[in-house]
């Protein structure tokens, strides 16, 4: 397993001239927030091709929370996706992506909190330092990237709306607009979509809330303007689109638990020695790989999250 923690932080300098040489920065986080909405305001910002060419991802020193493993490419990264919100074909999300308007967009945060409030999207990520994240991504179906995300820590969010002594988790709720969604417009899950967290796992330093990918505007396609990132859980917990951001005493209902309780557990932890009702979990295949490699506990991340689970059976709580 990779030792991500002993890789060298990126000092401050160092991340502003990365962000200014990506078009996203100028001087001050409100700056920054203007580079993005400007860029996903311009024609065809909605596809691959578009944001694709937009920028060059310059090299950077890895980060704390980095993996050293190859990046995939971008044209993999944005035309292989799972987004049923736009259909359920792997290409569909990049296909039908131009139909999301991810500006105007705003965020409600509500729930058990001192200060609720709707944001505007472009407000909210300017509240905080945009950081890259490499990261591992782990599919419960069984395919793998590695993906470099940009955007803030869940926490640093929680920590400014100031929750009560009742949070104990956090309830995320997507965009219901099947104008927007041409896949809303089927039953083939319940809309909205929607997913949860607890809250030390919501406030765990790995888990990112983000607003591009490869120092670029997050594409539609891989969950414009707003996605979690949380990177030792499969992929479905990740969701996208976000609209609101509920802090509750009850531990949510989320989609694909719903959908099929005995395959989608509410914590979704990759876990090797736990396969899925219909396969196995011992392996993976990267994408743009060849064969098969086997599946790390936690995806990799064990040494940083194991401790949350401490005592948990972790094959009844899946």
């Amino acid at each position: 397993m990779p030792n991500d923690k002993d890789q060298p932080g990126t000092p401050p300098t160092a991340r502003r001239e990365f962000l200014k040489s990506a078009g996203l920065f100028t001087v001050t986080a409100a700056g920054l927030a203007g580079g993005l909405e400007a860029l996903t305001r311009r024609p065809g910002a909605g596809s691959a091709e578009a944001q694709g060419t937009a920028f060059v991802r310059p090299a950077r020193p890895l980060g704390p929370y980095d993996t050293k493993e190859a990046v995939t490419p971008w044209e993999q990264a944005t035309t292989y996706n799972n987004f049923y919100e736009f259909g359920t074909d792997k290409g569909d999300p990049a296909r039908m992506a131009a139909s999301l308007k991810p500006r105007p967009w705003t965020v409600k945060i509500d729930g058990e909190v001192k200060k609720p409030q709707t944001v505007d999207i472009d407000t909210l990520q300017g509240w905080f330092p945009l950081e890259d994240r490499i990261y591992r991504m782990r599919c419960v179906e069984g395919w793998s990237m590695v993906m470099p995300w940009l955007g803030f820590p869940l926490a640093s969010l929680i920590r400014r709306i100031e929750p009560t002594s009742k949070a104990k988790y956090v309830q995320f709720t997507a965009l219901y607009d099947p104008k927007q969604f041409p896949g809303q417009r089927g039953n083939v899950l319940d809309w909205p979509y929607v997913e949860g967290l607890r809250l030390d796992e919501a406030l765990h330093p790995l888990t990112l809330l983000a607003v591009g990918l490869d120092g670029r505007v997050l594409p539609n396609q891989n969950g414009a303007p707003l996605r979690l990132v949380v990177p030792w859980k499969y992929g479905f917990k990740n969701i996208k689109s976000i609209v609101k951001i509920t802090l509750t005493e009850q531990q949510p209902k989320t989609t694909w638990a719903l959908a099929a309780p005995d395959e989608y557990g509410f914590y979704a932890n990759v876990n090797p020695a736990v396969p899925h009702p219909r396969w196995s979990q011992a392996t993976e295949r990267r994408i743009g790989e060849l064969g098969r490699r086997a599946t790390l506990p936690f995806n990799g991340y064990a040494d940083q999250v194991a401790g949350l689970y401490k005592g948990m059976d972790l094959r009844k709580n899946f």
